[in-house]
């Protein structure tokens, strides 16, 4: 086992800490090439990655004649937030300097000054913690191997929230370099919410990482809050529970309430301000607010001096937050994992259970949210499989390796299989990301703007170096909605309230109010790309700052709801709702898993059509849009369709006799195909890939390109692609990104599967109660067709008629 210097083991003793079993066995496992720590929220996992770092730094000091490590970069520590960095420097820096170790820890963000940035490449400190956008950066710079030399280990916090997106494989690549420019460089993971250790092993280390599971502490304290008022029928604000919310902060010192939006955030912390009769000191923090005010926050949450804190995913991770004792879950969590990860915010220390409440905010999110505090219970987490390394990000690190120096084309691709999520990466696949990255492919390599890459003396290098200042400047896989500072007005050097979207700026007059940062504002107009308001104190918003994202209901979940309604057993949820659920079951019937339940009943003079697939929202808004494509097909008028986490309601002017056939899996893909070609949907998620691949430039020598100009410059090109060079690279990323996520038509293909044509066609003549709530929602979608030129000719007739023109 790797001893810990007697400097810092007298130091923990006299402060009465003693390392935990997985801690331990990090130093014992210290010189194993790859290892993946599952340790539950508050098990000290962060320090257990660091310890073996410790160790040998000390053991370097113990032994130098001037008493100090030998210089160099020793670790990097890489976690998805910068505020995590900071949060992690802080932390270890006090068991450091209170051990008389000399070990220099910094951390390099996109905080991080030039100055400093500078002087980290040339003499680099023991301890690096950086950021996945930071470290792809630094590995662009020809000083690169230099920097790099001398690394031993990598440590990767919070791995399985960056396995879930780009980053982590943009992460993975980075780390596939280091291995090869400092070989026998060692790799640690570090997690508290795993659905599959083993598959998130492999994504670590292409040979798999050894797994180290702690113990995972004792069972959470997580119930579902009992209000007065029963949840709404539809909604997603919960402002009925308000009263009880408060009640709850009252009697806990701290408490986080998580939302799943921005804009959600925003509306209840207004509505809890309204409340708030007892003045208690109550925050806001979320990605969008300025940055000093979320310092602001923070702070004052680690002082003690907030009683609660209304929070979305900037919350998520492994920050310590202060003295929190209580978490609550506004609306359905959609994901167990992401529950599971919140709930470990209360309680922040190892054994001690987390206490946690839900608070639905409609009538269905009841039946969702008991579903998942029985796998919270059964320690069930969900997640997806992961797909193969996209390669709009294997793109963007062949301009990056290219900025850093000359390489090998056969070289980089066995360097490119050492990273876990494309250790599988065909030859033909990498070679069309290369000619990609060299000319732009087939259809663009005619202009000079896209020829980046040659080939001399058997290498690739840039045709230009100073094209490397460019690549740089636009590296990175967060693809965020273009936003507009909001600053107040006559205050042009005053610190800005935070950002809006573009293209909710974009619908502002004049007069028109919003919520930012809990206070209501007064929109004033547009300058130099700045939003200008006032303040506009007692006035309700007309309009919410962001239509945020809505999250869909995993597979996990949605298959634990199904299970529900197949058991009868509603003895566990609220009266309300355990009535709701009888009377489907009178007038209807509930869903079964194996069973697709269809309803058509007539309400208003419209003939309506209700389609239970479970399949997540995106899934659902996707098949609305294709069996309306059908019906429309077949003369049954459709008018338009809403679609929520379970559900996709249609209405239009004739019945459907027969549902089957507008659900042929094949007849779907066709339409799919065909819908898919100019749509909004395929240039939104062009453009996104196009900027990764660096097809698209979003900042060029310094200057930012607003949304407006690169999505004008990304719908030409879409355009021109799919005119002369259908098959072109680009096309082909595009068409699988949106396939699993703005389409999602995978989900509706494992629904019709997961079926196989078993259908339950029910015509109960009204209103179903399972279907009601789907009136109330938002976002309802109109088909223009033959139905609503119908309803135009009959318009028509009955003005003539009146007119006695007919």
């Amino acid at each position: 086992m790797t001893a810990l210097p007697a400097a810092l083991t007298d130091w923990m003793t006299a402060r009465g800490w003693r390392l935990h079993p997985h801690q331990t066995a990090m130093l014992d496992r210290a010189a194993d090439a790859a290892t993946l720590l599952i340790a539950p929220t508050g098990g000290g996992k962060t320090l257990a990655g660091f310890l073996p770092t410790l160790a040998e730094l000390g053991a370097e000091q113990a032994l130098a004649p001037d008493g100090r490590p030998a210089p160099g970069l020793h670790t990097l520590y890489v976690s998805p937030l910068k505020a995590l960095t900071a949060d992690i420097r802080r932390n270890l820096r006090s068991p450091v300097e209170g051990a008389g170790l000399a070990i220099r820890i910094e951390d390099r963000t996109g905080d991080t000054g030039q100055h400093q940035r500078r002087r980290q490449r040339a003499d680099p400190p023991h301890i690096l913690l950086t950021t996945p956008e930071s470290l792809a950066l630094m590995l662009s710079y020809q000083d690169a191997p230099r920097i790099f030399a001398g690394l031993k280990r990598v440590i990767v916090d919070e791995i399985h929230a960056l396995a879930e997106s780009k980053r982590g494989d943009q992460l993975m690549l980075g780390l596939a370099r280091l291995e090869r420019l400092a070989p026998g460089m060692r790799r640690v993971g570090l997690s508290a919410t795993v659905e599959d250790p083993p598959a998130l092993a492999r994504f670590l280390a292409p040979g798999g990482a050894g797994l180290l599971m702690a113990d995972p502490g004792p069972e959470p304290d997580i119930a579902m809050l009992p209000t007065a008022i029963p949840p709404p029928w539809a909604g997603g604000g919960a402002h009925h529970a308000i009263p009880e919310i408060l009640e709850q902060v009252r009697s806990h010192r701290t408490t986080l309430i998580f939302h799943n939006t921005r804009a959600q955030a925003e509306l209840f912390f207004h509505a809890v301000w309204l409340q708030n009769s007892d003045n208690l000191p109550i925050a806001i923090h979320h990605g969008s607010l300025a940055r000093d005010q979320r310092e602001r926050v923070e702070a004052a949450m680690t002082a003690g001096a907030l009683r609660a804190v209304v929070c979305t995913g900037t919350l998520d991770l492994g920050i310590d937050w202060g003295d929190v004792d209580l978490v609550i879950q506004v609306g359905a969590p959609k994901n167990v994992k992401r529950l599971v990860q919140r709930i470990g915010r209360a309680n922040h220390r190892y054994n001690a259970p987390s206490k946690a409440l839900l608070v639905p905010a409609n009538r269905f999110e009841v039946v969702e949210c008991h579903a998942a505090l029985e796998a919270v219970r059964a320690r069930d987490l969900d997640g997806e499989p992961r797909g193969p390394g996209p390669l709009d990000v294997l793109c963007q690190h062949i301009l990056a390796t290219a900025a850093a120096g000359p390489f090998d084309a056969s070289a980089l691709y066995d360097e490119v299989r050492q990273a876990g999520p494309y250790a599988a990466l065909s030859r033909a696949d990498f070679d069309a990301c290369l000619d990609f990255a060299a000319t732009g492919g087939y259809a663009l390599r005619a202009y000079d703007r896209w020829q980046r890459l040659m080939l001399r003396d058997g290498c690739w290098q840039l045709r230009d170096p100073r094209s490397a200042a460019v690549i740089r400047q636009n590296l990175g896989t967060i693809i965020g909605t273009e936003t507009l500072k909001v600053r107040m007005r006559n205050r042009a050097g005053g610190a800005p309230l935070g950002e809006v979207e573009e293209s909710f700026a974009a619908t502002l007059t004049p007069g028109d109010t919003f919520l930012i940062g809990g206070q209501v504002v007064r929109y004033e107009g547009l300058r130099e790309m700045v939003v200008e308001v006032s303040r506009q104190p007692g006035r309700d918003p007309k309009v919410a700052v962001f239509g945020g994202t809505k999250f869909a209901t995993s597979t996990k979940l949605t298959e634990r709801i199904l299970a529900l309604f197949a058991s009868g057993d509603w003895s566990g949820l609220p009266p309300a709702t355990a009535g709701w659920l009888d009377l489907q079951q009178q007038v209807s019937q509930l869903p079964q898993a194996g069973r697709l339940l269809i309803e058509g009943f007539p309400h208003e003079g419209r003939d309506h059509l209700c389609l239970y697939g479970f399949a997540g929202r995106n899934a659902q808004q996707t098949l609305g849009l294709l069996v309306t494509k059908r019906m429309e097909e077949e003369g049954l008028a459709p008018l338009g369709f809403v679609a929520t986490d379970y559900a996709t309601l249609i209405w239009g002017l004739e019945p459907v006799h027969d549902p089957a056939p507008l659900l042929d899996a094949a007849r779907l893909r066709d339409g799919l195909e065909q819908w898919l070609g100019g749509n909004a949907v395929m240039k939104r998620t062009f453009r996104a890939s196009a900027i990764i691949a660096g097809l698209i430039e979003r900042s060029h020598q310094g200057r930012r390109k607003s949304g407006r100009q690169a999505t004008f410059s990304s719908d030409i090109l879409y355009d021109t692609l799919r005119r002369y060079d259908p098959d072109h690279l680009l096309l082909r990323i595009t068409r699988d990104e949106a396939m699993r996520g703005l389409v999602d038509f995978e989900r509706i293909e494992q629904m019709l599967a997961r079926t196989e044509g078993r259908i339950d066609w029910r015509q109960p003549g009204r209103v179903t109660p399972l279907a009601a709530p789907l009136f109330l929602e938002p976002g309802k979608v109109p088909v223009d067709g033959a139905g609503r030129e119908r309803l135009m000719q009959e318009a028509s007739r009955r003005l003539l008629e009146a007119a006695g023109l007919a």
